[in-house]
């Protein structure tokens, strides 16, 4: 019996892992959650490593040669980037520097805990384990690790996370999420980790957070550019 058990479970993992009708239905349900909200679509994406069978390593949750060097890599990247596009790469597209979706945070004591809450959460390990980590598993699984293929899911994994900010941030925000998606895709292409991209993720985040916060959007956004 309990053979007969461990062969069904073995059956149930491998068509989770493949591309059959169970399979899909799980890449499916996955995507549905995320676009409701990213957490049950993260939450989805460890049960289905979890019950597949996968490897943790292939969605990026490998161990960090350095767990300091990762944490202290991460918040720089994150903050550098935020600050860059926030000076010089929108100024120069010609993006308003007010983001108007949460410019209510801006002197909002009361509700900048919570905000920080959700973005660390969500942004930084929420987005990383959908967008990054599952997505490239999925995408790496049917099309390789050639450099077009990965070229390919950068680019396609960077649309979908843009397309997501565009409801809430519009154009604005889907222009500064597909810049993100392509410098966070081309680091997880690379090293294949995580855990950089999610301190890195909620370090912009945070950072982003923080302009409002204090009202000096505008004034970061003319420091370089007009």
């Amino acid at each position: 019996m309990n053979d007969v058990a461990e062969a069904q479970d073995d059956r149930i993992a491998a068509e989770l892992r493949g591309f059959g009708p169970l399979g899909i239905a799980a890449i499916v349900v996955i995507m549905a959650a995320n676009v409701v909200t990213v957490l049950p679509a993260a939450a989805l994406v460890l049960a289905w490593v979890w019950r597949s069978r996968t490897p943790w390593g292939e969605i990026g949750y490998a161990r960090p040669r350095s767990w300091i060097a990762t944490v202290v890599g991460g918040l720089v990247l994150g903050v550098a980037l935020k600050l860059a596009l926030k000076a010089i790469v929108m100024p120069l597209l010609g993006v308003d520097p007010i983001n108007h979706a949460y410019h209510f945070l801006v002197g909002n004591a009361r509700a900048l805990p919570g905000m920080l809450a959700i973005v660390i959460v969500a942004g930084g390990f929420g987005e990383e384990t959908v967008y990054r980590g599952y997505l490239f598993e999925r995408l790496g699984k049917i099309l390789g690790e050639s450099r077009p293929a990965n070229v390919f899911t950068v680019l396609l994994t960077s649309a979908l996370f843009a397309s997501a900010h565009y409801l809430d941030q519009g154009l604005a925000g889907l222009e500064q999420a597909m810049i993100t998606g392509l410098v966070f895709g081309a680091v997880f292409a690379i090293t294949r980790r995580v855990w950089l991209l999610m301190v890195a993720h909620a370090a912009y985040d945070v950072a982003a957070i923080a302009l409002i916060y204090w009202n000096v959007e505008s004034r970061v956004a003319h420091l370089f550019v007009g």
